[in-house]
This record gives structure tokens, sequence and C-alpha cells, in this order.
């Protein structure tokens, strides 16, 4: 019987014997497999072959559809059947393997009766081929909401997606922006030397008013001249110093003046007049605007704290002080150098960042080094403290900078001129350094007022200051020849470093001459100019360890990928 039913099963339907699980290997002849309730995986392996098998044509009729009126049978008694295709005199494990078999499909045929055909049901979907039927890892294709129905084609999104991937929001600015920006920061430096020469002339009390739109011409007639003159004969400083100036002398001081303030004006339209055209045109995005707005503002406020520091040394009251000099306030004048440095520290970083930028757009590299080798570098233990050390030495910088306002506002260059010893010693003398006659209280007990207001103590600070930053500057130079550093860090990081340093030393030179020569005007403004160029130096040296912007680098990849089409 056995082998009358794998035979039929390998003529009709031989797929199923080639899924068939393989039965295990027994000794024992056929003739006692059959029958025997020790081997229950051939016996169920069987009942599985003969429920599966196809019907004979004989038997396949139609089949009839259910009535709903007529009542069903109960699935349990379906159940408990045993199907047709099981010979009489089966093993009863055989019996019981093709009843489960035969209860799943009964459950089937239940399921599919008590569905009424008068019930209008859904539309039944078109059979998938037999490929996709055998498949059953093949995945099925998600029914799409008719809500979809109104919206872009596939076709419309993948280009709409493809143009914002090649055409970023935002574009880094043209290069007129960067080129504009250099400009007026070359104009800020030129104002701060000449006012530097305007403070070591002593001319930046000869204008007593302060006329921001009449105030551009100088006085064109001799009535005009004679009038100003007048003018500065009721100041402290004519009184008290220049009691014997002529005419032509304080043409000579008030063209000085002019030309400081007149520069001061050029500042503001160079810099608010394009800034409004690239704003308008939208050559520049909206953070950048605010940004460059912020340093027009600042333009402005630069003026009116000019003439509030003008006009602390034209009060009365210097007449009636013992001792006082008629000269403007070294706070006042502290605070109007620190904000000519927050000026030219914002156009000249922000210029060069976007000159930066242009460059890795066109030539696709940062600091000299390709973008991936860079940011590694930027990364690296090294590349971190590099950065770390050149905004510490920049802010140095900046530090000595402001101490060396208030050597020059105290005239503090006057006083031991030698280097570098001071007065035979490294250090004045300590009841020299906090005298107490700068004290401010009754019990004298704040003697840090000597660190403002005692020339000593200034000189003091201001070379301690230069001799910190040039020493930090050297020592970092100096890294850059280990074998690490230089093979780390970025080649126009390196170059910065040198130029630096180079810088640095020029402006030691320059102190120190301006010293033992005792404030000759030349080596003063020079001195001055030099702090300036130090400090565009350690600008530079961030730029270069600075990552281009995000818009540098979309544009980037829209520049590399052009090249690469036309390869």
């Amino acid at each position: 019987m056995l082998l009358a039913a794998l035979k039929r099963v390998s003529l009709q339907s031989p797929n199923l014997l080639r899924n068939a699980h393989p039965i295990p290997y027994c000794p024992r002849p056929c003739a006692q497999i059959v029958g025997s309730r020790n081997h229950p995986h051939i016996f169920l392996r069987f009942a599985s072959v003969k429920s599966d098998l196809p019907p004979n044509k004989a038997q396949t009729r139609p089949r009839k559809p259910a009535d709903s009126s007529s009542p069903k049978a109960p699935p349990a008694a379906a159940a408990k059947s045993v199907p047709s295709s099981v010979e009489k005199g089966a093993p009863p494990l055989v019996s019981k393997a093709a009843s489960v078999l035969a209860k799943g499909a009964v459950a089937k045929d239940n399921a599919g009766a008590s569905k009424s055909p008068t019930l209008k049901s859904p539309p039944q979907k078109a059979r998938a081929p037999a490929a996709a039927q055998n498949n059953a890892n093949a995945p099925i294709p998600p029914k799409i909401p008719s809500a979809l129905a109104g919206r872009p084609s596939n076709a419309t999104v993948v280009e709409t997606i493809k143009k914002t991937e090649t055409e970023p929001t935002e574009r880094p600015p043209p290069l007129a922006v960067g080129i504009w920006l250099m400009i007026s920061s070359v104009l800020v430096l030129a104002v701060v030397v000449v006012g530097g020469i305007t403070r070591l002339t002593e001319s930046g009390l000869s204008i007593t008013e302060w006329r921001p739109i009449t105030g551009i011409l100088p006085p064109l007639s001799p009535e005009a001249w004679e009038e100003e003159f007048s003018k500065y004969k009721m100041t402290p400083e004519f009184k008290m110093l220049n009691s014997s100036s002529s005419l032509d002398d304080f043409k000579r001081i008030y063209y000085m003046e002019w030309s400081h303030r007149i520069l001061g004006r050029l500042i503001g339209v160079v810099f608010v007049v394009p800034l409004a055209y690239f704003t308008i045109t939208k050559k520049i995005a909206t953070p950048l605007a605010l940004k460059l707005g912020g340093l027009g503002l600042l333009i402005g406020a630069q003026g009116a704290l000019g003439w509030y520091m003008v006009r602390s040394g034209l009060e009365d009251s210097l007449l009636e002080t013992p001792g006082a000099v008629p000269r403007v306030s070294h706070y006042r004048l502290a605070a109007h150098l620190a904000l000519a440095f927050a000026l030219y520290t914002g156009m000249f970083s922000t210029g060069m960042g976007i000159l930066k930028d242009l460059r890795f757009a066109r030539t696709g590299l940062a600091g000299g080094l390709p973008i991936d080798a860079f940011t590694a570098a930027m990364k690296n233990p090294i590349g971190k403290r590099f950065k770390f050390y050149s905004l510490t030495l920049t802010g140095l910088v900046l530090l000595t900078a402001l101490s060396g306002v208030f050597v020059a506002g105290l005239d503090a260059g006057l006083v031991y001129n030698e280097w570098p010893l001071m007065g035979g010693r490294l250090a004045p003398p300590t009841e020299e350094l906090f005298s107490p006659a700068y004290a401010k209280n009754e019990n004298k007990s704040d003697l840090w007022w000597n660190i403002f207001e005692n020339p000593t103590t200034v000189q003091f600070d201001h070379r301690i200051l230069a001799t910190t930053t040039y020493a930090g500057i050297a020592v970092l130079f100096a890294q850059t020849f280990r074998s690490a550093w230089r093979t780390t860090l970025p080649p126009l990081a390196i170059t910065g470093v040198r130029a630096a340093f180079a810088m640095a030393n020029a402006q030691v030179l320059l102190g120190i001459s301006t010293l033992l020569y005792m404030v000759p005007v030349p080596l003063a403004a020079a001195h001055q100019a030099g702090s300036v160029l130090l400090l565009s130096a350690m600008l530079q040296l961030l730029t270069a360890l600075r990552r281009p912007s995000a818009a540098a680098r979309a544009w980037r990849n829209i520049v590399a990928t052009k090249g690469a089409k036309k390869a």
C-alpha cells in the first residue's frame, strides 16, 4: 500500500517528493515498516502526502454555492470525520495525522461558505503569477491611498530632489564682499595710525566741537580760521601748554585732527553704502547681513565715543586740579581704541573667512589640505592643542595692545627709558609700584589703582604682558619644527604661525626702540601700527584653522560634480 502511494505521488506530483523531508534510514525491511507504531516519521509523511495528493479527475465536481438558509455543520463534527484519502485499515497514527490536516481544510471551507453570495463583496484582486506565489518572501506592494491621487508624480519629486541637491539654498558671498571688507579693515588700520599720530602731536583737542555733517569741510576763509582759533584759546590745553602758539601752529594741529575725523567719516560711507547694496540685492545671507549691520552700528558708536573722549580734555576743571595735565582720559582713550580693534577684528576676520570659503569652493583645499585631511588634522589632539594655543595668544596680543593704550594715555613711555632693566633692576621697588599716592580710600587700602593710574606700574605691566606674549608665540613657532606637529598641522597654519613670529620680533624691536629713544613720533606710530599688524597675523592664523562654511562645502560639491561630468 505504501509503495503504491509513493508511486502515485511520483507520477502525479513530483514536486512534493522533491520538497519532502528525508526519511530516516532504517535497516528493517519495508514489509515490517507498514503498520508499525515504532516509525512515526514514515506514517506522518505518508499521511501528509495522501492529504496533499490532487483528486482524480473523475472525482472532481464543481462545488455548489453554500446556501445561507441551510444549517452549517459544526466544525467539530467535520474535524472528527476521517478523510477519504486515508486507506481503510491504516494505523491509528496515520488516521490521526490525516484528521489534523483535514481539519484545517474544513475550517477554510466553512470560512468561505459563511460569506453570502447575495452580499456585495469588494472586487477581488487579480492573482499574482505563479512564480510570485511560490516565493513566500516576495514583498507585497503597499496599497496607495486615494488621497495621494493629486500629488506630484515620482518623476517630479525626483527632479525636485536633484534640484535641491545641486542648488543649495545658501550661497557663499561673492568675491566683491570679501574685497570690500578687506578694504574697510585697511581704512580702520589707517585711522588707528592717524589717531596715534594725532595723540603724539597733541592735536586731538584742537577742534572743540563735534559737527558730524557741517564739520566735514575745514575753515575756508581767514575769518573762519580766526573763529576756530579763538575757540581753541578757551581750552585748558592752550592756557596751560600752548599759550604762545600762533595761527599757523594752530592750523597744523587742526588739520591733523580734521584728517582723523574725515577718515572716520570715510569709513562709515565706504562700509554702510556697499552694505546696503549687498543686502538689498541679496548678495549676502541674512545672518551675515545682521552681523555686518552690527559692525555698521559700531562705526557710529565709535564716532560718538571719540567725541566723548575729546570732551574729557576740554573740561575747565583741569585748570583747578593741582598737577593736572590737559589731556584726554586714558580710560576713554582705551575704550576708543578697544572699539577700533573690535571693528578691525570683525572686518578682517569676516573678509578673510569669505576669501577662504571662495578659495575652497574653487580648489577644494582648506588650510592647504583636502577637506577630509583638514578635518582629521583638526580633530587630532595636536590640532586641538594648536588651535587652543592660537586662540589664547590672540587674546594676549589684544590685552597687550590695550595695556599699551594706558602707557600712551599716561605718557608712561617717558619713565624708565631703558631695557631690559628698570632703574638697574628687573622690577622697580615695591613702594613705587604700589604707591599709596594713587589710592583713593582714606585708609589707603585700594592700592590696586596703581595698575591703571601709576605710570611706573603701567609700563611694568606692559613689559610683562609683551614678554609673555612674545615667549608664547616663540614656543608655538618652535613646536612647528617637531615632526609630529609638522606632519599633522595644515600647511597654511604653519605658515601663519611663522608669519606671526616674524611680526612679533618686529613689534618687540619697535617697542624697545620707542622706549630707548623716548617716544619719537615715527617710532611710536610704527609701534602702534605694529600691534594691529601682529593682531592681523594671529587672525590669519585662526582663519587657516577654521573649517569652511556649510555653503562653501555645498558649492564645492557642485563644482566637483561638474568637473567630473566634463571629464
